[in-house]
């Protein structure tokens, strides 16, 4: 029994002096981190969508808040994101005998940089996309538009969180 107390201590300081944070969802952060910065991905694609660019910075602002303990500032977090929607692309996927779109596909690719002041090898440039497939019939306007910018952006934002804070 006096072993397995030593062992229970040992652990715990062994867990403690290697001053991450651990959570369920898989994020580890550094003790040292407390802040993180996004600055506004501005949309750089052939294809400009009004307001995607704001719509997408807020929503990875949103993640990080709901996924971390971490507090947004506007200059010097210890964790920044910044690039650019680098692609909006509306193309058909399947066709009808009548050789017209039975389905289209909204692609959406986003470039991001991300820098840690107490993690240099972790820092990173990568492209993240994802995709939304909508009948051929329909118009991306309205709720069919936000349904459609809703999917995309919730999976490019946990893909870039996966792979910056989760190491995924």
């Amino acid at each position: 029994m006096k072993q397995l107390k030593y062992l229970i201590i040992l652990v715990l300081i062994t867990a403690y002096s290697c001053n991450v944070k651990y959570s369920f969802s898989g994020i580890s952060i550094s003790e040292k981190t407390k802040t993180f910065q996004v600055n506004y991905f501005q949309n750089e694609a052939r294809l400009i969508e009004p307001g995607i660019d704001r719509q997408f910075t807020i929503a990875l602002q949103d993640l990080i808040t709901n996924q971390t303990s971490l507090d947004l500032v506007n200059s010097n977090g210890d964790i920044v994101y910044e690039g650019e929607i680098v692609d909006y692309r509306i193309a058909p996927t399947t066709a009808t005998a009548q050789n017209t779109a039975a389905q289209n596909r909204l692609t959406i690719a986003v470039n991001v940089r991300f820098f840690d002041k107490n993690d240099p090898d972790a820092e990173f440039e990568k492209r993240f996309s994802f995709f939304y497939d909508y009948p051929g019939s329909a118009q991306l306007v309205g709720s069919q538009r936000d349904t459609a910018l809703e999917e995309i952006f919730e999976r490019i934002t946990q893909d870039i969180i996966n792979a910056s804070l989760a190491k995924w």
